[in-house]
């Protein structure tokens, strides 16, 4: 299986079930995220976000990810101070589930999965974003680490 470089675009945060979340999207110069699919990846999200808990600002960050044919959506929520919980959703992935090949048929994935080679550059530069903007100052700055993202740009090498 060759390798090929996708795209990674920070987009603006949104409020979802009481959370702000970053979203990531990841596709293709030449296949980039359609609208249908941008629409039904953000729909399933708040359905994958836990509830805020007492103890961590109400936080997290989504990649939705467009891969060939197959739509995934994958929510980090902060919880319990320090812990990045993962909700996963699917459409068009029998492997994952997915009852047909259907992009916009978004549907939550059972398996224990947290992300692809495309999708775990996020996740490594949330965590230290986190660190520095909400553990390691002596108050959580939450608007510093919502403006600390992933620049534009080639993902996954």
């Amino acid at each position: 299986m060759p390798f090929t470089p996708k795209r990674l675009r920070a987009r603006v945060p949104v409020e979802l079930a009481g959370r702000t979340i970053k979203p990531y999207h990841v596709d293709t110069l030449d296949r980039p995220l359609s609208p249908a699919m941008l629409a039904a990846a953000y729909e399933a999200l708040p359905g994958l976000l836990p509830p805020p808990d007492d103890e961590t600002p109400p936080a997290g960050f989504a990649v939705v990810h467009r891969g060939g044919d197959s739509l995934y959506v994958n929510a980090y929520s902060w919880v319990w101070g320090n812990v990045v919980e993962c909700r996963v959703a699917a459409a068009g992935q029998p492997y994952l589930g997915c009852p047909d090949t259907d992009p916009t048929h978004v549907v939550p994935v059972e398996r224990a999965v947290i992300g692809c080679v495309w999708e775990l550059p996020a996740l490594a530069h949330e965590r230290t974003a986190w660190v520095r903007h909400v553990l390691a100052p002596h108050r959580p700055d939450l608007a510093g680490y919502l403006a600390d993202v992933l620049p534009d740009g080639p993902v996954g090498d």
